[in-house]
Protein backbone atom coordinates (compact mmCIF):
# COMPACT_ATOMS: atom_id res chain seq x y z
CA UNK A 1 0.00 0.00 0.00
CA UNK A 2 1.23 3.46 -1.16
CA UNK A 3 2.31 5.98 1.94
CA UNK A 4 0.06 9.40 1.51
CA UNK A 5 2.08 12.08 0.86
CA UNK A 6 2.32 14.94 3.60
CA UNK A 7 2.00 18.32 2.02
CA UNK A 8 4.08 21.14 3.58
CA UNK A 9 1.67 23.86 5.15
CA UNK A 10 4.23 26.94 5.56
CA UNK A 11 2.59 29.94 6.99
CA UNK A 12 3.64 33.58 4.97
CA UNK A 13 5.68 33.84 8.19
CA UNK A 14 8.07 30.75 7.39
CA UNK A 15 7.86 31.22 3.91
CA UNK A 16 9.38 34.83 4.45
CA UNK A 17 12.19 33.42 6.72
CA UNK A 18 12.88 30.51 4.04
CA UNK A 19 13.48 32.64 1.22
CA UNK A 20 15.69 35.85 3.49
CA UNK A 21 17.61 32.69 4.41
CA UNK A 22 18.28 30.62 1.41
CA UNK A 23 17.76 33.76 -0.99
CA UNK A 24 19.00 36.60 0.30
CA UNK A 25 15.39 38.28 -0.69
CA UNK A 26 12.72 39.81 1.23
CA UNK A 27 8.95 39.46 0.19
CA UNK A 28 7.13 42.52 -0.28
CA UNK A 29 3.81 39.86 -1.24
CA UNK A 30 3.27 36.31 -0.77
CA UNK A 31 0.10 34.75 -1.73
CA UNK A 32 -0.92 30.93 -1.83
CA UNK A 33 -0.94 28.98 -5.26
CA UNK A 34 -3.36 25.93 -6.24
CA UNK A 35 -1.55 22.88 -5.94
CA UNK A 36 -2.36 19.25 -5.52
CA UNK A 37 0.20 17.75 -3.10
CA UNK A 38 2.64 20.62 -3.00
CA UNK A 39 2.82 24.06 -1.73
CA UNK A 40 3.22 26.95 -3.93
CA UNK A 41 3.60 30.64 -3.28
CA UNK A 42 3.81 33.42 -4.99
CA UNK A 43 6.31 35.56 -3.83
CA UNK A 44 7.32 39.46 -5.29
CA UNK A 45 10.46 40.36 -4.09
CA UNK A 46 11.58 43.96 -2.25
CA UNK A 47 14.65 43.70 -4.06
CA UNK A 48 12.78 43.21 -7.69
CA UNK A 49 11.90 40.03 -8.89
CA UNK A 50 9.15 37.45 -8.80
CA UNK A 51 8.71 34.05 -8.02
CA UNK A 52 7.65 30.52 -6.94
CA UNK A 53 8.47 28.95 -3.97
CA UNK A 54 7.66 25.22 -4.28
CA UNK A 55 7.67 22.71 -1.45
CA UNK A 56 7.68 19.56 -2.53
CA UNK A 57 5.19 16.86 -0.51
CA UNK A 58 7.19 14.73 1.89
CA UNK A 59 6.87 11.10 -0.14
CA UNK A 60 8.09 12.93 -3.54
CA UNK A 61 10.63 14.76 -1.72
CA UNK A 62 12.53 10.90 -1.26
CA UNK A 63 13.44 11.15 -4.96
CA UNK A 64 15.49 14.06 -5.19
CA UNK A 65 16.56 12.97 -8.61
CA UNK A 66 13.23 13.84 -10.39
CA UNK A 67 13.09 16.94 -9.52
CA UNK A 68 17.01 17.51 -10.75
CA UNK A 69 15.39 16.16 -14.49
CA UNK A 70 12.78 18.30 -13.70
CA UNK A 71 15.07 21.34 -13.04
CA UNK A 72 17.60 20.20 -16.01
CA UNK A 73 14.60 19.87 -18.32
CA UNK A 74 12.70 23.70 -17.89
CA UNK A 75 16.64 24.97 -18.14
CA UNK A 76 17.06 23.86 -21.28
CA UNK A 77 13.51 24.68 -22.84
CA UNK A 78 14.33 27.89 -21.45
CA UNK A 79 17.57 28.06 -23.29
CA UNK A 80 15.98 26.51 -26.25
CA UNK A 81 13.33 29.64 -27.17
CA UNK A 82 10.66 28.02 -24.47
CA UNK A 83 8.52 30.18 -21.84
CA UNK A 84 9.57 27.59 -19.20
CA UNK A 85 10.66 29.11 -15.72
CA UNK A 86 13.50 28.70 -14.30
CA UNK A 87 15.58 28.41 -10.55
CA UNK A 88 16.99 30.50 -8.83
CA UNK A 89 20.27 28.99 -6.89
CA UNK A 90 20.65 29.61 -2.98
CA UNK A 91 23.32 31.56 -1.45
CA UNK A 92 25.23 28.81 -1.26
CA UNK A 93 24.79 27.88 -4.61
CA UNK A 94 22.53 25.18 -5.07
CA UNK A 95 19.50 24.53 -7.60
CA UNK A 96 16.98 22.99 -4.35
CA UNK A 97 17.49 22.23 -0.81
CA UNK A 98 16.19 19.82 1.71
CA UNK A 99 14.69 21.29 4.68
CA UNK A 100 12.74 20.19 7.75
CA UNK A 101 9.12 21.78 7.78
CA UNK A 102 6.58 21.52 9.93
CA UNK A 103 3.81 20.00 8.10
CA UNK A 104 0.95 19.83 10.50
CA UNK A 105 2.07 16.45 11.81
CA UNK A 106 5.71 17.15 13.09
CA UNK A 107 8.94 18.01 11.17
CA UNK A 108 8.93 16.58 7.56
CA UNK A 109 11.82 16.60 5.02
CA UNK A 110 10.68 18.62 2.00
CA UNK A 111 12.95 19.77 -0.84
CA UNK A 112 12.07 23.59 -1.66
CA UNK A 113 13.21 25.36 -5.20
CA UNK A 114 12.64 28.94 -6.11
CA UNK A 115 11.55 28.91 -9.62
CA UNK A 116 11.08 32.64 -11.65
CA UNK A 117 7.71 33.37 -12.30
CA UNK A 118 5.77 33.49 -15.47
CA UNK A 119 3.85 36.47 -16.90
CA UNK A 120 -0.03 35.71 -17.88
CA UNK A 121 -3.11 33.82 -17.00
CA UNK A 122 -4.31 30.38 -17.29
CA UNK A 123 -5.56 29.36 -20.33
CA UNK A 124 -8.89 28.24 -18.39
CA UNK A 125 -9.11 31.94 -17.82
CA UNK A 126 -8.68 33.40 -21.48
CA UNK A 127 -11.25 33.24 -24.75
CA UNK A 128 -10.06 30.75 -26.91
CA UNK A 129 -9.72 31.12 -30.28
CA UNK A 130 -8.29 28.65 -32.98
CA UNK A 131 -5.03 30.91 -33.90
CA UNK A 132 -4.48 30.22 -29.85
CA UNK A 133 -5.28 26.66 -29.99
CA UNK A 134 -3.61 26.43 -32.67
CA UNK A 135 -0.46 27.52 -30.88
CA UNK A 136 -0.99 25.15 -28.38
CA UNK A 137 -0.36 22.77 -30.35
CA UNK A 138 2.65 24.03 -32.18
CA UNK A 139 3.87 24.67 -28.49
CA UNK A 140 3.64 21.14 -27.18
CA UNK A 141 5.27 19.70 -30.18
CA UNK A 142 8.11 22.22 -29.89
CA UNK A 143 9.02 21.24 -26.32
CA UNK A 144 8.61 17.72 -27.50
CA UNK A 145 10.92 18.22 -30.08
CA UNK A 146 13.43 20.00 -28.21
CA UNK A 147 13.02 17.63 -25.34
CA UNK A 148 14.50 14.74 -27.76
CA UNK A 149 17.88 16.69 -27.73
CA UNK A 150 18.68 16.72 -24.36
CA UNK A 151 21.10 14.75 -22.33
CA UNK A 152 21.59 13.32 -18.75
CA UNK A 153 23.51 10.94 -16.72
CA UNK A 154 20.17 9.57 -14.69
CA UNK A 155 17.51 10.32 -17.67
CA UNK A 156 16.82 6.56 -17.19
CA UNK A 157 15.22 7.72 -14.31
CA UNK A 158 12.27 9.19 -16.54
CA UNK A 159 11.70 5.93 -18.17
CA UNK A 160 8.80 5.49 -14.86
CA UNK A 161 6.83 2.44 -16.19
CA UNK A 162 4.65 1.92 -13.39
CA UNK A 163 3.21 5.68 -14.14
CA UNK A 164 -0.31 5.13 -13.54
CA UNK A 165 -1.24 8.43 -15.84
CA UNK A 166 0.75 7.20 -18.54
CA UNK A 167 -1.03 6.70 -21.88
CA UNK A 168 0.94 3.19 -21.89
CA UNK A 169 -0.96 2.34 -18.78
CA UNK A 170 -4.38 2.86 -19.62
CA UNK A 171 -5.35 -0.99 -18.75
CA UNK A 172 -4.66 -0.44 -15.20
CA UNK A 173 -7.76 2.01 -15.14
CA UNK A 174 -9.64 -1.72 -14.82
CA UNK A 175 -8.08 -1.76 -11.05
CA UNK A 176 -10.02 1.56 -10.27
CA UNK A 177 -13.06 1.24 -12.23
CA UNK A 178 -15.59 0.08 -9.09
CA UNK A 179 -15.58 4.16 -8.33
CA UNK A 180 -18.06 4.00 -11.29
CA UNK A 181 -20.15 1.37 -9.68
CA UNK A 182 -23.56 2.35 -10.42
CA UNK A 183 -22.82 4.75 -13.11
CA UNK A 184 -23.96 4.24 -16.39
CA UNK A 185 -20.78 5.89 -17.32
CA UNK A 186 -18.89 2.67 -16.23
CA UNK A 187 -20.08 0.81 -19.25
CA UNK A 188 -18.70 3.71 -21.73
CA UNK A 189 -15.19 3.54 -19.93
CA UNK A 190 -15.36 -0.16 -20.07
CA UNK A 191 -15.75 -0.41 -23.86
CA UNK A 192 -12.96 2.71 -24.11
CA UNK A 193 -10.53 0.28 -22.35
CA UNK A 194 -11.51 -2.83 -24.96
CA UNK A 195 -11.23 -0.51 -27.94
CA UNK A 196 -7.56 0.60 -26.49
CA UNK A 197 -6.55 -3.34 -26.03
CA UNK A 198 -7.78 -4.18 -29.17
CA UNK A 199 -6.54 -1.29 -31.31
CA UNK A 200 -4.15 1.08 -29.55
CA UNK A 201 -1.98 -1.47 -28.15
CA UNK A 202 -1.79 -3.72 -31.20
CA UNK A 203 -0.07 -0.23 -33.34
CA UNK A 204 2.12 1.39 -30.07
CA UNK A 205 4.95 -0.46 -32.01
CA UNK A 206 4.57 2.23 -34.02
CA UNK A 207 4.47 5.04 -32.11
CA UNK A 208 7.17 7.39 -31.95
CA UNK A 209 8.76 7.32 -28.29
CA UNK A 210 9.88 10.67 -26.46
CA UNK A 211 10.86 12.74 -23.59
CA UNK A 212 7.10 14.38 -22.83
CA UNK A 213 6.07 17.15 -20.71
CA UNK A 214 3.19 14.85 -19.89
CA UNK A 215 0.36 17.34 -18.28
CA UNK A 216 -0.56 20.39 -20.52
CA UNK A 217 -3.89 20.95 -18.66
CA UNK A 218 -5.82 24.17 -18.01
CA UNK A 219 -3.81 25.37 -15.39
CA UNK A 220 -0.19 24.76 -16.63
CA UNK A 221 -0.28 26.45 -19.82
CA UNK A 222 0.09 30.20 -19.36
CA UNK A 223 -1.33 33.08 -21.86
CA UNK A 224 -0.96 36.42 -22.16
CA UNK A 225 -2.67 39.51 -24.21
CA UNK A 226 -1.39 40.45 -26.97
CA UNK A 227 -2.35 43.64 -28.73
CA UNK A 228 -2.51 42.19 -32.62
CA UNK A 229 -3.38 38.40 -32.03
CA UNK A 230 -5.98 38.29 -29.21
CA UNK A 231 -3.90 35.66 -26.94
CA UNK A 232 -0.14 33.96 -26.88
CA UNK A 233 1.00 31.67 -24.66
CA UNK A 234 3.16 32.82 -22.22
CA UNK A 235 4.51 30.18 -20.17
CA UNK A 236 4.83 26.00 -20.01
CA UNK A 237 4.44 24.89 -16.45
CA UNK A 238 4.65 22.24 -13.67
CA UNK A 239 7.21 19.49 -15.49
CA UNK A 240 5.79 16.73 -12.69
CA UNK A 241 4.58 14.13 -15.22
CA UNK A 242 7.27 14.50 -17.15
CA UNK A 243 7.95 10.88 -18.62
CA UNK A 244 9.11 8.89 -21.58
CA UNK A 245 6.01 8.22 -23.62
CA UNK A 246 4.70 8.91 -27.67
CA UNK A 247 4.38 11.92 -28.89
CA UNK A 248 1.10 11.05 -30.26
CA UNK A 249 0.91 10.78 -26.26
CA UNK A 250 1.25 14.69 -25.68
CA UNK A 251 -0.99 15.28 -28.70
CA UNK A 252 -3.70 13.52 -27.30
CA UNK A 253 -3.09 15.27 -23.85
CA UNK A 254 -3.11 18.48 -24.99
CA UNK A 255 -6.18 18.04 -27.11
CA UNK A 256 -8.05 16.45 -24.23
CA UNK A 257 -7.25 19.09 -21.69
CA UNK A 258 -7.99 22.06 -24.68
CA UNK A 259 -11.16 20.04 -24.74
CA UNK A 260 -12.98 21.39 -20.99
CA UNK A 261 -12.45 25.18 -22.38
CA UNK A 262 -14.61 25.48 -25.84
CA UNK A 263 -18.34 25.24 -25.86
CA UNK A 264 -17.95 22.57 -28.91
CA UNK A 265 -15.57 20.41 -27.77
CA UNK A 266 -15.42 18.51 -30.96
CA UNK A 267 -14.32 21.00 -32.81
CA UNK A 268 -10.86 21.76 -30.79
CA UNK A 269 -8.96 19.01 -32.25
CA UNK A 270 -8.31 20.85 -35.52
CA UNK A 271 -6.51 23.76 -34.85
CA UNK A 272 -4.29 22.00 -32.04
CA UNK A 273 -3.98 18.85 -34.70
CA UNK A 274 -2.75 21.92 -36.94
CA UNK A 275 -0.26 23.45 -34.84
CA UNK A 276 1.26 20.31 -34.08
CA UNK A 277 1.71 18.99 -37.20
CA UNK A 278 3.28 22.12 -38.17
CA UNK A 279 6.11 20.68 -35.97
CA UNK A 280 6.06 17.10 -36.56
CA UNK A 281 3.56 15.34 -38.78
CA UNK A 282 1.30 12.33 -37.39
CA UNK A 283 2.42 8.57 -39.02
CA UNK A 284 -0.54 6.47 -40.34
CA UNK A 285 -0.91 4.57 -36.63
CA UNK A 286 -1.04 7.48 -34.31
CA UNK A 287 -3.16 9.44 -36.57
CA UNK A 288 -5.30 6.36 -36.55
CA UNK A 289 -4.88 5.70 -33.05
CA UNK A 290 -5.73 9.65 -31.95
CA UNK A 291 -9.39 8.96 -31.00
CA UNK A 292 -8.93 6.41 -28.63
CA UNK A 293 -6.04 7.79 -26.86
CA UNK A 294 -8.13 10.91 -26.16
CA UNK A 295 -10.93 8.67 -24.66
CA UNK A 296 -8.27 7.08 -22.80
CA UNK A 297 -7.27 10.46 -21.53
CA UNK A 298 -10.49 11.17 -20.65
CA UNK A 299 -11.43 8.00 -18.67
CA UNK A 300 -7.88 8.19 -16.99
CA UNK A 301 -8.80 11.97 -15.51
CA UNK A 302 -12.26 10.70 -14.56
CA UNK A 303 -11.55 7.55 -12.92
CA UNK A 304 -7.89 8.10 -11.49
CA UNK A 305 -9.10 11.51 -9.93
CA UNK A 306 -12.15 9.86 -8.17
CA UNK A 307 -10.14 7.38 -6.96
CA UNK A 308 -7.84 10.02 -5.63
CA UNK A 309 -9.93 12.28 -4.08
CA UNK A 310 -11.78 9.55 -2.02
CA UNK A 311 -8.05 9.53 -0.10
CA UNK A 312 -7.93 12.96 0.07
CA UNK A 313 -11.73 14.63 0.43
CA UNK A 314 -9.94 17.92 1.71
CA UNK A 315 -8.81 18.58 -2.45
CA UNK A 316 -12.56 16.98 -3.63
CA UNK A 317 -13.08 20.50 -5.26
CA UNK A 318 -9.67 20.74 -7.48
CA UNK A 319 -9.48 16.98 -8.06
CA UNK A 320 -12.59 16.68 -9.75
CA UNK A 321 -12.96 20.33 -10.99
CA UNK A 322 -12.95 18.69 -14.77
CA UNK A 323 -15.13 15.44 -14.00
CA UNK A 324 -18.52 17.11 -15.27
CA UNK A 325 -17.10 18.71 -18.37
CA UNK A 326 -15.17 15.74 -18.49
CA UNK A 327 -18.56 13.24 -18.46
CA UNK A 328 -20.06 15.31 -20.95
CA UNK A 329 -17.30 14.76 -23.50
CA UNK A 330 -16.49 11.21 -23.23
CA UNK A 331 -20.29 10.88 -23.69
CA UNK A 332 -20.23 13.45 -26.63
CA UNK A 333 -17.23 12.17 -28.17
CA UNK A 334 -17.91 8.10 -27.84
CA UNK A 335 -21.93 8.49 -29.07
CA UNK A 336 -20.39 10.61 -32.72
CA UNK A 337 -18.24 7.89 -33.10
CA UNK A 338 -14.82 7.80 -34.27
CA UNK A 339 -15.43 8.18 -37.92
CA UNK A 340 -17.87 11.20 -37.71
CA UNK A 341 -15.49 12.76 -34.91
CA UNK A 342 -12.35 11.99 -37.07
CA UNK A 343 -13.65 13.54 -39.94
CA UNK A 344 -14.72 16.59 -38.46
CA UNK A 345 -10.75 16.68 -36.67
CA UNK A 346 -8.42 16.14 -39.88
CA UNK A 347 -10.99 18.07 -42.37
CA UNK A 348 -10.08 21.33 -39.88
CA UNK A 349 -6.55 20.86 -39.37
CA UNK A 350 -5.93 20.79 -43.51
CA UNK A 351 -8.44 23.69 -44.33
CA UNK A 352 -6.45 25.60 -41.18
CA UNK A 353 -3.11 24.39 -43.01
CA UNK A 354 -4.04 25.18 -46.11
CA UNK A 355 -4.57 28.78 -45.09
CA UNK A 356 -1.41 29.39 -42.99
Amino acid sequence: MSVKPITPTLSPSQAAELVKNHYNLTPSELRYLPSFEDQNIYIAAVEGGEYVLKMINSEDSKDPILFELQTYAMNFLHENGLPTQTVLKTTTGHDMILKDIDCGDGLQKCLVRLLTYLPGIPISKAPLSPCLLYEVGQTAARVDNILREMEHPQLDKLQRDNFKWSLSNVPILEKYIHVLDGDPLQEVVMSVLHQYKATVANRHHSFRKCLIHGDLNDLNVLVQAHESRGYRVSGIIDFGDMNFGCYVYELAITIMYMMHLHPNPIEVAGPVLAGWESVFPLNAAERDCLFWLVLSRICQQLVLCLSISKCYPENKEYLLRLSKSSTLILHKLYATGKEQVEKVWFHTAAQFNDGK
